[in-house]
């Protein structure tokens, strides 16, 4: 279903802006800043936020550093939070000494210590660690329904009662098994098929060699739903940005389902909006 204006206006107010801030900065002199650290699969990205929980600064690198939303190379990891913390302190004119930090859902007792390891190494004072649902929820401001987080490794879905994550499921299924099929049915390295996956004007001839998969995140959306009341599906993540994903995912699960203007933001944003000034 196409986004819908009204749902989601406070979330593509945020996207939008953060978006412009991403090319230009904006130099705030409040000397409050509120930062969050997503470490996606296949994407790291940065945002900066100001005393009024507004954008004024992001950054992103596209890396290989997490898998199935675990960290496996910490070092490298640590070099790229390193290096956007660094550029976006030159841009701004400051340091940025605390900063937020999310996890796929479920995986606390596994990798919430790696993160906090590498966010610290890079020169951050953590001060909050939540689950990617909770943190896309800062933004999306849904009362009831199921976000679905489709990253790079994994998809993420939340049930979500009053405002409230009631209930967590993460599996692993995402952006790295569209590249796969892309790769296979194109005959290209899995870089290269990554790449071409990613440009938005190749994804009307993607869709039905993609179909297939999304369908089978659709099942597993349906499959951890069933027992709950869920009348709507909100969309997050990189992956998400595939056009139409969302009818697909709609047809099959017989579920109205939605998108904001750009899902890859969201659960970053969120990230900043948790973030305090005061270390864990």
């Amino acid at each position: 279903m196409m986004e819908g204006t009204n749902k989601f206006s406070y979330c593509n107010q945020l996207i939008s802006a953060f978006e412009q801030t991403i090319n230009t900065p904006r130099i705030n002199h409040t000397g409050d800043y509120y930062t969050g650290v997503d470490l996606g699969t296949s994407c790291i990205v940065i945002s900066v936020l100001d005393a009024h929980h507004q954008p004024i600064a992001g950054a992103y690198q596209y890396a290989n550093v997490v898998k199935d939303g675990m960290v496996v190379d910490y070092l490298g990891a640590i070099n790229i939070v390193r290096e956007l913390k660094e550029q976006l302190e030159q841009q701004l004119g400051t340091e940025l000494v605390y900063c937020a930090a999310a996890i796929p859902p479920g995986t606390e007792l596994l990798d919430g210590g790696a993160i906090r390891h590498v966010v610290e190494a890079a020169g951050f004072e953590l001060t909050a660690l939540i689950d990617e649902p909770t943190a896309a929820n800062a933004v999306l401001k849904i009362e009831n329904g199921a976000i679905v987080d489709i990253g790079g490794g994994t998809t993420g879905i939340a049930i979500i009662k009053n405002g409230k994550v009631i209930l967590v499921d993460d599996q692993a299924t995402g952006g790295t098994h569209f590249t796969l099929v892309v790769s296979g049915a194109y005959g290209i390295d899995f870089e290269e098929a990554d790449r071409y996956k990613r440009v938005a004007e190749n994804h009307r001839e993607l869709l039905p060699i993609l179909t297939p998969v999304i369908e089978k995140v659709a099942s597993i959306i349906s499959k951890s739903i069933i027992q709950h009341d869920v009348n709507e599906i909100y969309l997050v993540g990189g992956t998400c940005c595939l056009t139409n994903l969302e009818e697909i995912i709609e047809k099959k699960t017989k579920i109205t389902t939605y998108k904001p203007a750009n899902p890859m933001f969201v659960t970053p944003i969120g990230i900043a909006l948790n973030c305090t000034n005061q270390v864990l």
